[in-house]
């Protein structure tokens, strides 16, 4: 219970922040909607291509119109030459706003067809413009169908916005989803309830205005719309934070995994230390992460040197360790916008991984053992790997078969593996279950994967701020395996779980790279 209450205690500007973003998405579909739906009153033709546009919008998941954004606004900015931001606010607006429409577009023009002809006719007989018959007829008849089709959009849009988390806007989604990678129950449920809560006291204010506009009912109409406006403007309060010249702002990204979380808050304790304002964009896909990098949508996080040799630089050919990370940094110098600074001092390689009992009854011992047994088992994936290159690389080197492949939060593959429902899984080597698990990791003999060394990189801004640099910089070759794993499990173990803040303390105390508490 008090793991929960601290849960929801530490939500509130997420909860702003989820609001405005709801608002202003709501606003701009009412916006764009009610026009067209004029425009489509006025024209069956127009009606047909506006309503089928707006139905296609609802077929292609929200998660993945929100990405969709993404490559748009970056292509725009790049064509352009204006500084348009790819991550954010903004693709989540555009993507929500699109989101909304199909209900009031489909309401309004709904409630046109259902008006009686001869109140029409009559505005007609006594010589009102258009204008006039809009505004004073058609609009105030139209108006509980239009208000209703808003209620609609109003919960879908309050819903999606948990989503906007993946492309870094903060949400209610952000601690849905970290609670879900991490295995902390007490985040996602207050993340959900919170959700759950708000869609209905917002489904439950313009129901208020609905039922006000339907019973002429103006003192309700207004009390609802009294509430809803001062609900925005609190929540506005809340997340406008006084500008500080003292503190430069820096932005840390992160991937969606135990350790990326962990890096991360460990990165922003040392900046917060040497004075500056920290934010953090995390749950960001591996190409997403780079490029927003690339672009100064953030300022540092870390990556791995296979990630970068097979997604970025689009390498298929195998390499030493070093000569991988000397290729890499004069790589991504000689592309702009990104630099180096160096490796953390430990590897997180993909790794085939099977309980030990089973692979030692079924005699797998190596990745060419599994490619042979590969028909009989089902194969648990994180929720890119199977999208990687390197996945194209291993499974075309070995041949494998698996009767069955299934995707996971990468915590949730270690519950799989375990119930049984999977054989295998694409662990990470610096996974701190591995070990306490007393699981079976699987060579690989031809090489397939390449190496995966934790590297720390920084935007070509940041680069250039020497303060920055020297809070940096002694991260370099501190952190080895060992600690990481066990920073990793505290975050992923069942029972007495750390926060990714506290167990980035507790890294930071055993690398000497923050005080340990006293």
């Amino acid at each position: 219970m008090t793991g929960l209450v601290e849960a929801f205690a530490g939500l509130g500007t997420k909860l702003a922040a989820h609001v405005l973003l709801s608002a202003a998405a709501l606003l701009c579909g009412i916006a764009l909607a009610l026009p067209l739906a004029i425009w489509s009153n006025r024209s069956a033709r127009v009606a047909s291509v506006a309503l089928g546009l707006a139905s296609l919008v609802q077929t292609i998941p929200a998660l993945a119109l929100l990405a969709l954004f993404y490559p748009v606004l970056v292509s725009l900015g790049s064509i352009s030459g204006l500084a348009i931001p790819a991550l954010g606010f903004l693709p989540a607006l555009l993507a929500l706003t699109l989101y909304a429409l199909l209900p009031i577009l489909r309401n309004a023009v709904t409630a046109r067809k259902q008006m009686d002809p001869e109140v029409l006719e009559a505005a007609d007989a006594i010589g009102m413009t258009a204008w006039q018959k809009l505004r004073l007829v058609e609009a105030p008849l139209a108006m509980p169908f239009i208000v209703a089709g808003i209620r609609t959009a109003a919960v879908w849009t309050v819903g999606a916005a948990t989503l906007a988390t993946m492309v870094g806007q903060p949400s209610l989604g952000d601690p849905i989803f970290a609670g879900l990678q991490i295995q902390n129950w007490a985040l996602v449920l207050a993340g959900c309830s919170l959700a759950a809560g708000l869609a209905l006291g917002v489904d439950f204010l313009i129901g208020q205005i609905e039922a006000g506009l339907s019973f002429r009912r103006p003192w309700q109409t207004g009390l609802a719309a009294a509430a809803i406006l001062a609900g925005l403007v609190t929540c506005y309060v809340a997340t406008v934070t006084p500008a500080s010249p003292q503190r430069p702002r820096i932005i840390v990204g992160a991937k969606n995994f135990s350790e990326q979380f962990i890096l991360a808050r460990l990165i922003g304790q040392r900046l917060e230390a040497q004075g500056y304002a920290v934010e953090y964009r995390d749950g960001l896909g591996s190409s997403v992460a780079y490029k927003a990098l690339a672009t100064g949508e953030i300022d540092a996080y870390v990556d791995y040197t296979g990630t970068l040799w097979a997604s970025e630089m689009k390498r298929t050919d195998q390499v030493g360790r070093a000569e991988t990370l000397q290729a890499i940094g004069n790589w991504v110098s000689a592309n702009g916008g990104v630099r180096l600074l160096g490796p953390l001092g430990f590897e997180n390689a993909y790794a085939f991984v099977m309980r030990s009992e089973k692979s030692s009854r079924m005699g797998i011992l190596t990745l060419d053992d599994l490619a042979r047994q590969s028909p009989h088992l089902v194969l648990g994936a994180d929720l890119e790997f199977l999208s990687r290159p390197e996945w194209q690389s291993v499974s075309q080197t070995y041949r494998f078969d698996f009767a069955d492949t299934r995707r996971f939060a990468p915590s949730l593959m270690y519950n799989a593996l375990a119930s049984g429902d999977v054989d295998v899984i694409s662990a990470f080597s610096s996974d701190g279950r591995i070990a306490a698990d007393n699981l079976a990791t699987l060579p690989d003999p031809r090489r397939a994967l390449p190496g995966y060394d934790a590297v720390l990189l920084v935007s070509q801004r940041a680069a250039g701020d020497s303060r920055f640099v020297a809070a940096m910089r002694p991260m370099v070759n501190r952190i080895n395996v060992e600690q990481m794993r066990k920073a990793n499990y505290a975050v992923d173990r069942d029972t007495d779980k750390q926060s990714p803040v506290e167990a980035a303390r507790a890294l930071g105390c055993a690398t000497k790279l923050l005080p340990c508490p006293q």
